[in-house]
């Protein structure tokens, strides 16, 4: 055992958890593949092995073919009559067998959601980013789908995790507190992330993991509809908002997303996870949140 690894049994098992660890399988560890393996007989001196050769077609010596796999039809709904009412008899896709095929899938299954309700019951089935099988819960939104105002952090974290809801951990509770400071709260903004999923152990997720998640968030955007996005931290920043520049250039600078439909005024500030880390910035931030409490006024 590591020595910064703790010893208490209970302190061992928060270790365990907050690297992801969510499930003991047996005591002792099991080759499984050695297991799976089928054992080559034997081969007797009077029966030599014969190896099949590939049939010939007169086109030269040919190589032993496989046949690859069937992919299973997945569908990432429920049953037509599990379904809500919105949502159409084509939402049913197959399950992603590729990173791009998970990216086009997502792209597809998030365009025809059709209300916030449709869109959550999708990412609830689908099947295209590995996040959702090491996760506790879907963490896909709080607060009023009717707000002028839509905080958008990267990923759920631990309590987010447990609780299902976005920002109802340390940083949560700052983040209200941010809120309240002008006059607002949960009944009147919506919080999300651009990642629904806890990544195991709090790590950062993969430029794949954002790719499959970044046309729900868009659309989950489109369907609520704000006058203001706020985009909270760096890597939601730069998701959304399309720009390489860190949080320190960004923040506090306007910027125009475009939905397709309609442009929004968005603005980066930081993280409330950064702010505890690094409280001197609260004085940005705080100049941001008045900038926020302007544009909303008017």
């Amino acid at each position: 055992m590591s020595p910064d690894r703790p010893t208490d049994p209970r302190a061992l098992l928060a270790f365990y958890m907050e690297a992801g660890v969510d499930a003991f399988l047996e005591d002792e560890p099991v080759d499984r593949l050695a297991a799976e393996m089928p054992q080559p007989r034997a081969a007797s001196a009077a029966a030599p092995l014969q190896v099949p050769r590939a049939p010939d077609h007169g086109d030269g010596p040919q190589q032993a073919r496989r046949t690859p796999p069937q992919r299973s039809q997945v569908p990432i709904l429920p049953a037509a009559s599990e379904r809500p009412s919105d949502v159409g008899a084509d939402a049913w896709l197959e399950a992603p067998a590729t990173p791009d095929a998970a990216i086009m899938a997502a792209r597809e299954a998030a365009a025809s959601a059709t209300s916030l309700d449709v869109l959550r019951t999708i990412l609830d089935r689908f099947e295209g980013c590995g996040l959702r099988l090491t996760a506790k819960r879907l963490v896909f939104a709080d607060g009023n789908p009717q707000a002028q105002v839509m905080f958008v952090g990267e990923a759920p974290g631990r309590d987010e995790d447990a609780a299902g809801l976005p920002f109802v951990g340390r940083s949560g509770q700052l983040l209200d507190r941010m809120m309240a400071a002008i006059g607002l709260d949960r009944s009147s903004a919506y919080i999300a992330n651009v990642i629904p999923w806890r990544p195991p152990g709090n790590r950062t997720p993969t430029p794949q993991e954002t790719q499959i998640c970044v046309p729900f968030i868009q659309r989950q955007i489109e369907l609520v509809d704000p006058d203001v996005l706020v985009t909270l931290g760096n890597p939601s920043t730069q998701t959304l908002l399309g720009t390489r520049d860190g949080i320190m250039r960004t923040r506090g600078k306007w910027f125009d997303y475009d939905t397709g439909t309609r442009v929004i005024r968005a603005l980066p500030t930081f993280h409330p996870a950064y702010l505890l880390r690094s409280p001197s910035y609260k004085r940005m931030s705080w100049q941001d949140l008045c900038a926020i409490a302007k544009v909303l006024a008017q």
